[in-house]
């Protein structure tokens, strides 16, 4: 499915905050991005407003946004939740997954291989997505779905960037098919352990992508 014009500007914002283009404190002139961009306000605010969901961007009234970078404690804290959310999900669904989410699961990381072999982060990440979205889904509890997926979008440009370290997304795959073995078996701790140590370590390699990005801009 083609991106939204919004999430396309949203994801090229992201990596010059990312790369240092734009630094924490500055202000995003709205005028000025349209133009850039070559689109009207509303999906510049669209696109700002998902950045903002993201910590990413602070939308202060009447004065505009301004790029806020979390510090290292705050990133760190928010990818330990996300662990544990994700961890009770995978537990969860071990007992409770449909043969139809499973089958659905395989689609999602067979085309998860194919990206890491087109050397493509942005497509592996689209599949990536939908994986989690199916582990959250089958935990068969709503309110801890909808909690988890609310972090995950918080987190979504830091799990997105960090796949483009290198062997990052070889390794992710690795990751996956541990998962989805745990869920086939039906190995609760197993599913729960495999899914911790998933998002674990996609903080642990973010701060390296951080050093390698903040050293490419000095």
């Amino acid at each position: 499915m083609e991106k939204r014009r919004a999430d396309i500007i949203a994801e090229q914002l992201e990596e010059r905050i990312f790369d240092g283009t734009y630094q924490d404190g500055d202000r995003l002139d709205e005028v000025r991005l349209a133009e850039h961009f070559g689109v009207s306000r509303t999906p510049l605010r669209e696109a700002l407003q998902r950045l903002a969901r993201s910590g990413l961007v602070e939308l202060v009234a009447r004065r505009g946004a301004f790029v806020r970078q979390p510090g290292p404690v705050e990133l760190m804290e928010m990818f330990e939740v996300m662990a544990e959310f994700e961890a009770v999900c995978g537990r969860l669904a071990a007992r409770r997954i449909s043969d139809e989410a499973l089958a659905d699961l395989h689609d999602a990381n067979e085309k998860c291989q194919a990206a890491v072999e087109a050397n493509d982060p942005d497509s592996y990440y689209a599949e990536n997505e939908r994986f989690h979205a199916i582990i959250y889904r089958e935990s068969g509890n709503g309110f801890l779905a909808k909690e988890t997926g609310t972090l995950h979008r918080r987190l979504q440009p830091f799990r997105r960037q960090q796949l483009r370290l290198r062997g990052r997304m070889a390794q992710s795959m690795g990751e996956h098919r541990a998962i989805l073995e745990a869920l086939e078996k039906g190995d609760a701790e197993a599913a729960a352990t495999a899914l911790r140590g998933h998002v674990a370590i996609q903080g642990e390699k973010f701060y390296s992508l951080i050093a390698t990005l903040k050293s490419a801009a000095e």
